[in-house]
């Protein structure tokens, strides 16, 4: 059991840290971007716009990108295009999150499973030997049903706090991208004079 608990471990790290540096290129300063953005599109400059939105990395530039070229379907056709990009970006936020939780709650149950295995043990040494059983083989069997439940739950916390912080970082790009398509929004519409299909 306690294979797989170092196997359960080894792979929530690797998660982790894929997923901590994902969203970490994922957000950027989108208040800076937005305002670059907005002053290449006064100059109707539609080209370097999105030459910006393609050197910038995240789900914010690609639905400000999304705005961009649909600009022309007017305020309805362009709010279409983004709730449609939006739909793509959030599930490649939470990809892998789901195996992070999972681990965070299997591994208590794997540290009990191997904590049943081990007093199975313990009583099948009792069985067999009956009064002549040795302390020792009692200690051993007690000892490795404690650790794999000090090691379960040493596993579990981690990924659960982990879980947790990586769906709070998404939650804020989330956050940012609406904020971002609301304004990236108003900013292709207005500059088209608001038309409407």
């Amino acid at each position: 059991m306690m294979w797989l608990l170092l196997l359960a471990g080894a792979v929530a790290i690797v998660v982790f840290i894929e997923r901590f540096l994902h969203y970490h290129r994922a957000q950027i300063n989108s208040t800076e971007f937005l305002s670059g953005v907005r002053n290449v599109l006064k100059r109707e400059n539609v080209v370097e716009a999105i030459s910006i939105c393609d050197a910038t990395p995240g789900p914010v530039a690609r639905l400000v990108k999304t705005a961009i070229l649909n600009r022309d379907r007017g305020r309805d056709g362009v709010r279409e295009a983004l709730e449609d990009a939006g739909l793509v970006e959030v599930p490649r936020l939470e990809e892998k999150l789901n195996v992070l939780a999972t681990l965070a709650q299997v591994a208590p149950l794997l540290g009990l499973l191997g904590t049943v295995t081990g007093f199975i043990r313990i009583f099948m040494v009792l069985q067999s030997e009956g009064l002549y059983a040795h302390m020792d083989h009692f200690a051993r069997g007690v000892w490795e049903a404690m650790i794999c439940t000090a090691f379960g739950l040493a596993v579990a916390i981690p990924c659960y706090v982990g879980y947790n912080y990586l769906v709070s970082r998404v939650n804020a790009i989330v956050l940012d991208m609406e904020r971002s398509a609301t304004e990236i929004l108003n900013l292709v519409t207005d500059a088209n004079g608001g038309k409407r299909p």
